[in-house]
């Protein structure tokens, strides 16, 4: 068995024992442009930090509207659980006290013309949800 190796420039299948260089998806020629990874870190990096920007802005957006959302349970719970003897109308404003005992009261008495603790005035939207009213 004396073959003859051909030499590297030439393209020769052992197998098929035939000349394939036609048949390649890529330049086989000496003069061809050498095949060369691209380099990717680079792409990866970029976009994994605008990805990471994008997510961080998106989860910042939701912690804020959880916490005006939690706000406004508390708010609804401090003006529920307070006394009055009276059916708020949706829309109306009421004011949040707390009397001498610690118990807060709602009433329509506006804070100049009383001397109760003030905690808040407040406004019945028509969910029936108490919406603060900052001063």
């Amino acid at each position: 068995m004396n073959k003859k190796k051909k030499p590297d420039n030439v393209v020769f299948d052992e197998d098929s024992q035939q000349y394939n260089a036609s048949l390649k998806p890529y330049a086989t020629d000496v003069g061809a442009p050498a095949i060369t990874t691209t380099d990717t870190v680079a792409w990866k990096n970029r976009n994994i930090h605008a990805v990471n920007k994008q997510i961080n802005a998106k989860y910042l957006e939701l912690k804020a509207e959880y916490d005006a959302m939690m706000d406004q349970f508390e708010y609804n719970n401090l003006v529920y659980s307070a006394k009055f003897n009276f059916e708020p109308v949706i829309g109306y404003t009421y004011h949040l006290y707390r009397n001498k005992n610690e118990e807060a009261f709602l009433s329509v008495i506006a804070p100049n013309e009383c001397n109760f603790d003030f905690l808040g005035t407040f406004k019945l939207n028509a969910d029936k949800m108490w919406e603060q009213i900052k001063d």
